[in-house]
């Protein structure tokens, strides 16, 4: 797609950039980086999103780079005329409020579970969204900020577990083109001071309650903490030399918040959630990183043992997918 394409869709009209329900740092990076993209080419944009912005690394981002968002609360003037552009997000996933405004555009990087019409579409297989934020500088020769600039490198070092994690070649580029335009004092910041002391509570409980089957790691976290915080949890099951599944869930006061990482030559993590929440919830995602969410009202249908139920629909589910497998 061609960014100017986007410029002239949004002209003379109120413009939102809108993020998945609590934003992470690509999400964030994205949102901003695009923003100010819009306003080197005279359109004021507000970026917002739904939730919270609930963990320490993301809250710091918007300290450290300058970044301005919006609640949904904090948004008592948006009509139904309004521009959306949704960022790192599509319209209908189970993450993404449904806003009043008009969702025109959407620029992101998971896969498409939902099919929906906008006036501009770039969603392309990338490691963060952020590289495809990055890429409209590059291709326009649109002159970028400093601080956006590093936290665009940031949001990309993020999605993409410093390039460990689904990395394409326009990721590697991306973070080339940023380098030298980056205020890099900003970017080595954000790896200073990221944990707060209540995480260290779901790392124990996590550790203490994991359980591997045959590669496949189970972690559960039974009370509510950061979604994001969920994830990193995720990461760091992951490491451990006997597990190429992990699978980590915590009991939130909206339902049960699912976080899962693949190795990925195993099987496609966003397959698999989707497939495993189908009967209860939803999810999706990439295939080596994805997220779901049974709501509260259907917890109950897991039955006594939540949890025996969870372990057996994964491991269900994986065993399937591994049998369609091509021979090694």
């Amino acid at each position: 797609m061609n960014p100017f394409e986007l410029i002239d869709i949004l002209r003379n009209h109120t413009v939102y950039i809108q993020t998945h329900n609590f934003p992470d740092p690509d999400a964030i990076s994205s949102a901003f980086g695009l923003q100010q993209f819009l306003d080197f080419h005279g359109i004021c944009a507000t970026v917002c999103y739904d939730g919270k912005v609930d963990r320490l690394s993301s809250k710091k981002m918007l300290d450290t780079f300058g970044i301005t968002m919006y609640s949904k609360n904090e948004l008592p003037d948006m009509t139904e005329n309004d521009y959306i552009v949704l960022v790192d997000s599509q319209k209908l996933n189970s993450n993404v409020t449904d806003f009043i405004g008009d969702e025109v555009a959407c620029i992101d990087h998971h896969p498409i579970f939902f099919q929906y019409h906008y006036l501009y579409q770039d969603i392309q297989k990338v490691g963060a969204c952020a590289s495809i934020i990055a890429s409209y500088y590059q291709r326009t020769n649109t002159p970028i900020l400093p601080n956006c600039a590093a936290a665009l490198a940031y949001g990309i070092k993020m999605d993409t577990a410093d390039f460990n994690r689904g990395t394409t070649l326009l990721d590697t580029e991306m973070l080339s083109f940023l380098f030298s335009r980056a205020d890099w004092g900003l970017v080595t910041r954000m790896y200073t001071n990221t944990m707060e002391f209540d995480d260290l509570r779901a790392y124990g409980a996590a550790i203490q309650n994991i359980q591997i089957f045959g590669g496949t790691g189970f972690a559960y976290i039974p009370f509510d903490c950061a979604t994001a915080l969920i994830a990193i949890i995720s990461d760091f099951i992951l490491s451990l030399d006997v597990v190429d599944i992990a699978v980590i869930y915590a009991m939130q006061k909206n339902g049960i918040r699912f976080s899962l990482r693949c190795e990925q030559n195993r099987v496609h993590a966003g397959t698999l959630i989707a497939h495993v929440m189908k009967p209860w919830g939803s999810g999706g995602g990439h295939p080596s990183m994805a997220g779901g969410m049974i709501p509260s009202e259907h917890v109950h249908l897991l039955g006594e043992d939540i949890h025996v139920t969870i372990q057996d629909a994964f491991l269900n589910a994986i065993a399937e997918m591994e049998k369609e497998l091509p021979p090694a």
